[in-house]
């Protein structure tokens, strides 16, 4: 059923192994990323990560999807919708619910010079993978000493959503990030969503793309550059989302809203705070973050996953080695908390960091809180 077979790839006519029932001839595309800035249209997460497969799949006749559900349903969250029709079953895979063996098949395929995004319904269940992601995608190159690539995507949705318990609410962006051979990124925007993805998939080493399910159907501003189909994000550099000379806040995902929403309210309180929405996990934009650090002084971190060796943790950890004569105050980590994502809606806002929660530890680093004036 998913026999491989050899094929002539472009001008070159070298040959490919090609998955499924093959894929049409294949010709390589290449794509340069590049950053832009200015705003006009709204488009939702949903469609940006839609008109990004669109788009890499028209350019690149090696990209291929595959996971539960992509095809026939249009995929779980509908962010694959119309690409069946468009591109028809050799290149839009549905799959077995067999992470396993549908995420060793990707990984194989990459092996052999075809760029497969792989979608997890939730990042819980790349766990049921790990040993293709970690021990094929992300060694197979520093292994071959750098002479197999390993072009794959795995992406899909991570961290919290609303009312699915523990196993289907944890956030994976500090595992997959401790891992050396991987690229990890996690959009906020629209504009966040289409350029990484883009550049994901154009990257020649393997990327986990962790998304956020509450994001899907939120809208955001993009810019006329951003729709040229060109468009992509450059790997590895934050975002400064706001500017600020008070006190710097880190987030990604999910929690860059939040830290907007604070740094509004704090704004109102005379607390101009500098929002870095960090886009890449790894490589983490350290440059960035230790120059806001160096301009504020002053330092919080935002992230939905656990407290001990999380992303704020490291960033932590950058800042006290690179920049640590320029602390004010001792650095804050806002986190989710330190237990299993409690199913009872009440239980799991408070397992879940809040805005409130990081105007508090703002207002602490610049001594605007009570106790910490009294004691400073």
């Amino acid at each position: 059923m998913l026999g491989i077979i050899s094929q002539k790839v472009g001008a070159a006519s070298s040959s490919v192994m090609v998955l499924g029932q093959s894929l049409q001839r294949i010709r390589p595309a290449v794509s340069t990323c590049r950053g832009y800035s200015s705003t006009a249209n709204q488009m939702t997460v949903r469609d940006a990560l839609n008109s990004a497969l669109d788009e890499e799949m028209s350019a690149d006749p090696k990209v291929f999807l595959m996971g539960e559900e992509v095809g026939e349903y249009q995929g779980a969250y509908k962010i694959t919708k119309g690409l069946l029709d468009k591109y028809g079953p050799e290149r839009v895979l549905d799959t077995p619910i067999t992470e396993a063996g549908f995420t060793g098949i990707g990984v194989g395929a990459a092996y052999y010079g075809l760029k497969p995004v792989v979608e997890f319904m939730t990042f819980n269940f790349s766990l049921q993978a790990i040993d293709h992601i970690i021990n094929s995608a992300a060694k197979s190159n520093y292994m071959s000493a750098g002479q197999m690539s390993v072009p794959i995507v795995f992406r899909g949705p991570n961290g919290a959503a609303a009312g699915v318990g523990a196993q289907h609410s944890h956030c994976f962006a500090a595992w997959y990030g401790s891992c050396p051979g991987l690229k990890v990124l996690a959009p906020y925007s629209s504009e966040d969503a289409r350029g990484l993805l883009k550049a994901a998939i154009r990257d020649p080493d393997p990327v986990v793309f962790l998304e956020n399910e509450l994001l899907y159907g939120e809208s955001f501003p993009v810019s006329a550059e951003a729709l040229d189909s060109s468009f992509c994000l450059p790997i590895g550099k934050a975002k400064i989302e706001k500017e600020g000379k008070d006190v710097t806040i880190t987030a990604f995902s999910k929690m860059v809203g939040y830290a907007l929403q604070a740094a509004e309210i704090l704004a109102n309180e005379g607390i101009n705070a500098e929002v870095i929405n960090l886009r890449s996990i790894r490589p983490l934009d350290r440059s960035t973050i230790n120059a806001s650090v160096r301009k504020t002084n002053r330092l919080v971190t935002v992230e939905e996953g656990f407290p001990q060796h999380g992303v704020g943790a490291e960033i932590c950890a950058s800042v006290v080695e690179d920049s640590f004569g320029y602390l004010d105050a001792p650095v804050e980590r806002i986190c989710g908390a330190d237990v299993p994502m409690p199913y009872a809606a009440n239980l799991e806002r408070m397992a879940v960091p809040q805005v409130e929660d990081i105007v508090r530890a703002a207002k602490r680093v610049c001594y605007r809180d009570a106790k910490m004036a009294a004691a400073a």
